[in-house]
């Protein structure tokens, strides 16, 4: 009976790759399975019974409240056009620099997963305004795209990041249920707030290596940048300080009220979302007409979450129900290596299941099923969840399903091949798996910090 859940997550894989509907086929495949299983008499109905509960749950979870408020507050940054601005004043005061304008769309990238976390909206932007800039200066095609796609994937690990958000609450409920396992019964959690603080060194550490991998390409392979700078030594530094301080002053406050204790996640999300409807009513850009796409966008975006993660706790329950967890607790225990095994295992298929699948359905289906196992065997759960995160970056990059991908191929169709597109993001993918190598060495890079903010 145990082995039926593995073809139960190969069916919906299959499924998936069809074509058809994530949240759907999440729930429409799991019924199926458990329809036919209490036919034959080898699926456990008990687990069933509490699918009522289980989506009361979803739906009534205050932290997940963060979610529409933070794509609320990226959508009115896009619409205000803060990376236009941003990207011109940084471009000028560094464009004296042969690398100035793809130093400057990385740093404005981040700044945009900062305040956005977006990564649609952050490639689709990017993508308009910088790569025919970028292209025009003498960047190659492959080197310019691979740089736009790489810097969009940054609102996946910089927060407050809807990754995080999603990761956060799955690894409460995984941290919780781990210790009932291992016979602890504590209040301890693991928050969204930890990830967010967990997260801040990683992802600027990946950006301070985004940043050497442009010098390393100016100094050894000189023919895939300008030959030179543009002068422009009399630019003022002013233009510059005007559209960075605003962004600046909201990634301060929805950030730092976190860390300092003043607000949850959910609670600075709301500050966020305030924030941005002030700042573009300052620029002038919130109209009726922004607001009402602004809205509409958010309730989409929302609703597919939300939808998702229904199929994914319908598929969690039928997938343990027919046994699953138990096997996979026996596969992993039994491994040789222990953890590091379990976690090389879980890291690979995390990895592979990134080419065809988006980061919310593998946090909601893969996540709750392995991160328990993960958490009893002796994982950090907040090192486990910065992991999976910059794990599943890698799933906006790697060809041929790579989201990131798709949303620069619409946007750049006339400029640059596919071909381009892919050569230009394979430098980035490996060095995002060096982070993760990098991050598994040395756990503390994720631990500190929230050692210290938190005690």
């Amino acid at each position: 009976m145990e082995w039926l859940s593995l073809l139960l997550f190969f069916a919906v894989c299959g499924a998936l790759l069809l074509g058809y509907p994530v949240a759907l086929t999440l729930a429409g495949v799991s019924l199926m399975f458990a329809g036919i299983g209490a036919l034959f008499g080898v699926f456990d109905t008990s687990y069933l019974l509490t699918i009522p509960s289980r989506l009361f749950g979803i739906i009534s979870n205050t932290t997940l409240i963060a979610v529409p408020l933070f794509v609320l507050m990226g959508v009115i940054l896009e619409r205000a056009k803060i990376a236009e601005d941003l990207l011109t004043s940084m471009s000028a005061v560094l464009g004296r620099y042969r690398t100035g304008l793809g130093v400057s769309v990385i740093l404005v990238g981040m700044l945009l997963a900062a305040s956005t976390g977006i990564v649609g909206a952050t490639v689709v932007t990017m993508g308009l305004m910088s790569l025919p800039t970028m292209l025009k200066r003498g960047y190659s095609p492959s080197l310019a795209a691979g740089t736009i796609c790489a810097t969009g994937t940054l609102g996946q690990i910089i927060p407050p990041s809807i990754a995080l958000v999603l990761l956060g609450d799955v690894l409460s409920s995984a941290y919780q249920k781990a210790q009932l396992d291992m016979g602890i019964f504590s209040p301890d959690s693991v928050s969204v707030g930890d990830l967010f603080v967990g997260a801040l060194m990683p992802g600027l550490l990946l950006v301070v290596m985004y940043l050497l991998y442009l010098w390393a390409v100016s100094r050894f392979s000189p023919d895939q940048v300008p030959k030179e700078g543009q002068s422009n030594e009399h630019t003022s530094i002013w233009p510059l300080l005007g559209a960075l301080i605003p962004p600046l002053v909201l990634i301060v406050c929805v950030l730092g009220s976190i860390l300092l204790g003043y607000a949850t996640p959910t609670e600075a999300a709301s500050v966020g979302a305030v924030g941005a409807l002030i700042l573009a009513a300052i620029k002038k850009t919130l109209t009726l007409s922004t607001f009402k796409y602004v809205t509409t966008e958010t309730t989409k975006v929302t609703s597919m979450v939300f939808l998702i993660l229904i199929g994914a706790s319908l598929f969690s329950l039928v997938f343990r129900g027919f046994g699953g967890e138990d096997l996979l607790k026996s596969i992993f225990t039994s491994l040789p290596g222990g953890l590091f095994t379990a976690m090389l295992l879980v890291m690979f298929v995390i990895f592979l299941l990134g080419f065809i699948l988006d980061f919310i359905e593998i946090t909601f289906v893969v996540v709750p099923i392995v991160a328990p196992i993960l958490i009893v065997m002796g994982a950090d759960p907040i090192w486990l969840g910065i992991m999976i995160a910059v794990n599943l970056q890698t799933s906006f990059l790697t060809p041929p399903f790579g989201f990131a991908l798709f949303y620069l191929r619409g946007v750049a169709s006339d400029i640059v091949k596919t071909e381009q597109i892919y050569k230009g993001v394979i430098p980035f993918i490996i060095i995002q798996l060096i982070l993760l190598i990098i991050i598994a060495i040395v756990p503390s890079i994720v631990t500190w910090l929230p050692n210290i903010v938190y005690g």
